[in-house]
């Protein structure tokens, strides 16, 4: 079997395939990060969560990764008068997500795959081009400065969500895939750790400025620093198009993250200088072309990043793969055909949800309404807890829920939310034994 792309999917579905297949090549463009060698451009921080936490188990890896990640309770909000608001995720102890390092945890993945006498990695291997009709990929070795082919059957690409092989199917319309780059992009800052080696903000939460258009984030990390992440319309009055000058940088963090800017040294010249990163969904009609290839994590299904469940969701590709492959054996078009019909549903769920909460994240947090219907459905899920669990609950604390049920059940509980609260400006205004009778009326068990 050969793999193409070394990130968090490819590592790791190598090292859970490897129990069932003689030999898997893992092909990576990059050099090998546990020399040095990072790849560039990527976020550096990435968030996981009850589906990725499920997958690292099943790996047996989860006791390698619990020492790199930093638990957060849920969003400090940081008010334009400078004022803060905690607002927890959930509501029992073990409803939190992680940061953790993007190059740290791709390090451990690695080595759990090399682990496998039966997996090979080939650094420094760039696929240049695939051929849909013989199912070959070109891959350029840059180390031994020749070109090789490779191929199926049980060719995976997990080459990321500008997938080369992927897009090498646009011209057959068999994979039909669609890429819709959201007109907003990012740049990343940081906030070190204070002289003594502590951190500069709560290091239990994830911070967010919410500014209606534009954004700003933090989230933590082991060594005490936070990695920001400025999210700011490509173009328009106030946009990463405007942002290059000290002045404008200035204006904009003066008027809007005040309390951010005193605490990121050279904050005008690491803003200006950094690069920015573009955000875009791909879906895809088609996963696979017969035994030949699988398209998985994001060459399959990439998805914005307001919701941090990109990783999750290519590691609970991985959880599928596995067991269908486990049921199935080697029937590689049985296989991949039956991964793609569990799966496909689930990936289109989650990019319509990661995009609907970039809008919460930067605006509707503001909303009063927002807190009190934030409050009012822990209240149900504390007296139901089998009819009522919120939908950001579902997606990051409840692995067991597919993602299609989560935005499902989700559309008809904030419908609930939005008439229970329609009257009322806090909790105790709402009559919540007759709240309880509607959700159990109209709502069947989860």
């Amino acid at each position: 079997m050969n793999i193409l792309g070394a990130g968090q999917c490819g590592t790791l579905l190598a090292a859970m395939l490897a129990r069932h297949v003689p030999r898997i090549d893992l092909y990576e463009r990059g050099g090998d990060p546990r020399c040095g060698v990072a790849s560039a451009g990527r976020s550096i921080n990435l968030a996981l969560a009850a589906r990725g936490v499920r997958a690292l188990e099943a790996a047996q890896v989860m006791p390698r990764v619990r020492p790199l990640l930093v638990p957060m309770r849920g969003r400090m909000v940081h008010k334009l008068d400078g004022s803060t608001e905690f607002l927890p995720y959930g509501q029992r102890d073990d409803e939190v997500i992680f940061s953790v390092s993007r190059g740290q945890l791709n390090q451990v993945l690695l080595d759990a795959a090399e682990e496998h006498s039966n997996v090979r990695v080939h650094f420094r291997h760039e696929v240049r081009g695939f051929d849909p009709a013989s199912g070959i990929a070109r891959i350029r070795d840059h180390a031994g400065g020749s070109d090789i082919e490779v191929g199926g059957p049980a060719l995976i690409a997990a080459d990321g969500a500008g997938s080369v092989v992927r897009n090498a199917y646009a011209s057959t319309g068999l994979i039909g895939a669609t890429e819709a780059r959201l007109q907003h992009g990012y740049k990343e800052l940081t906030i070190p750790a204070a002289a003594d080696g502590t951190f500069q903000l709560d290091p239990g939460a994830l911070h967010i400025w919410p500014r209606g258009e534009f954004m700003l984030i933090a989230l933590p990390n082991p060594g005490g620093d936070f990695t920001l992440t400025l999210f700011l319309p490509n173009e328009g009055e106030q946009s990463f198009a405007t942002l290059l000058t000290e002045d404008a940088v200035e204006a904009l963090f003066a008027t809007n993250f005040a309390d951010a800017a005193e605490l990121i040294p050279d904050l005008c010249r690491s803003l200006i200088s950094n690069p920015l990163g573009l955000l875009g969904t791909v879906r895809c009609r088609r996963w696979h072309d017969g035994d030949k290839l699988l398209l998985i994590g994001d060459a399959a299904h990439a998805v914005v990043p307001f919701h941090g469940q990109g990783m999750n969701l290519a590691f609970e590709d991985c959880v599928l793969l596995e067991q269908i492959l486990g049921e199935l054996g080697p029937q590689w078009q049985q296989v991949f055909a039956r991964y793609e019909s569990m799966q496909l549903a689930n990936a289109n769920a989650i990019a319509d949800m990661a995009l609907e909460n970039y809008v919460e994240m930067r605006d509707t947090v503001r909303d009063p309404k927002f807190a009190l219907q934030k409050a009012l459905s822990f209240e149900l899920e504390r007296r139901l807890p089998d009819r009522f669990i919120p939908r950001y609950s579902m997606v990051m604390f409840h692995a067991e829920i597919p993602y299609r049920v989560a935005k499902e059940r989700g559309a008809l509980q904030q419908a609930l939310l939005e008439r229970l609260t329609r009257n009322a400006g806090r909790l105790d205004q709402i009559d919540l034994d007759a709240a309880a009778a509607i959700v159990c009326a109209e709502l069947a068990p989860i």
